[in-house]
């Protein structure tokens, strides 16, 4: 691969995170956003006509072009899979939204099929690029707090997903959680142990799809750190995402983002601040621009890219132990018969 020329990327999906995709790709200085891929045209046409990609329909007009260095893949779920498949048979790198499939044997099955395959292959964990995360994860790493006794994570989102949206979406672990408990293997790779509750208290069209609107998951670490899950479908003053590291020699915390650091003092009231930003493509914005950046380095240097395929794959296992412990209302054991 020549290192004179951009990465020629394409793109499928062109939804709200394909929009994100899209304008980080268009301003990434290493990347050329070649092709934005959709069956449903008229959104990739609409993309496409501000970023100077190529629209088409299919995946075989993505990979038939021999120039092709790289693929996005923020279509719907039902698709990764496959796009994965292709992507690694044809030596393209990939950079694929969470979670990989909502069934873990066909996730298993193509992990197995790509077995040995060496091009570079990330999971679009964007929260282990936020720089606050981080920066946590890297002065825990370097024994700052001492030895990691507690993690504390809270996610809770402004108000619920459409029904439509819920009805196809997994369930909350699946479709959720699965970032937070990926930010907590981040922190606490081999996790032993699941238990989740959960509960519906204030959406009933999330309970009458069989989902929870708030749950709550506690997990642990082979090494006895113990983690805590927060999170809630609705939140009345904003995102809520929030994160603290608790060791034996002290503590470390993340707490929520406002647009500035302003404060207001009156009669009213004092410490009065912006609002947090609006949602996960404000407040992670430069997540995902850190993460498409490391994805670019990794294929220029053939270095394995973090989070990879087996993140994928452990995070969706947490994912459905905490759904069947939520059900049963029992503690499950992870990697052990």
């Amino acid at each position: 691969m020549s290192t004179e020329r951009p990465l020629k990327v394409a793109l499928f999906g062109s939804g709200r995170i394909g929009q994100v995709h899209a304008r980080n790709i268009a301003a990434h200085p290493d990347l050329e956003l070649a092709w934005i891929a959709d069956p449903f045209i008229e959104g990739a046409t609409k993309l496409a006509a501000g970023t100077g990609a190529v629209a088409v329909e299919t995946a075989d007009e993505v990979f038939a072009n021999a120039d092709l260095d790289a693929v996005i893949i923020g279509s719907p779920t039902n698709t990764h899979v496959e796009l994965i498949s292709r992507a690694m048979s044809q030596g393209v790198a990939a950079l694929c939204e969470k979670p990989i499939d909502l069934d873990i044997d066909r996730v298993l099955a193509c992990r197995d099929a790509i077995r040995g395959n060496n091009t570079p292959l990330m999971l679009g964990f964007n929260r282990r690029f936020d720089p606050n995360f981080a920066a946590i994860q890297a002065r825990v790493s370097a024994g700052e707090i001492g030895r990691l006794e507690q993690l504390t994570i809270i996610s809770r989102d402004p108000a619920p997903a459409p029904a439509n949206y819920i009805a196809t979406s997994g369930g909350i672990f699946r479709d959720m959680s699965i970032h937070d408990l990926d930010m907590a293997r981040f922190f606490v790779p081999d996790v032993i142990e699941v238990s989740a509750s959960g509960a519906n208290v204030f959406c009933d069209y999330i309970e009458e799809a069989g989902d929870f609107d708030s749950v709550v998951i506690s997990l642990r670490g082979r090494n006895g750190e113990l983690i805590t899950i927060t999170n809630s479908r609705h939140s009345a003053y904003g995102y809520d995402q929030r994160l603290e590291a608790f060791g034996s020699e002290g503590m470390l915390n993340a707490g929520n983002v406002s647009p500035t650091t302003v404060r207001k003092y009156g009669a009213a009231g004092t410490e009065e601040a912006d609002a947090y930003l609006p949602f996960f493509l404000e407040r992670y914005v430069d997540a995902y621009r850190n993460e498409l950046d490391a994805f670019a380095k990794a294929i220029r240097t053939g270095t394995a890219c973090s989070p990879g395929f087996d993140d994928g794959v452990q995070a969706l296992v947490l994912a459905n132990a905490a759904e069947e412990s939520a059900r049963s209302g029992r503690t499950v054991k992870i990697g052990q018969e």
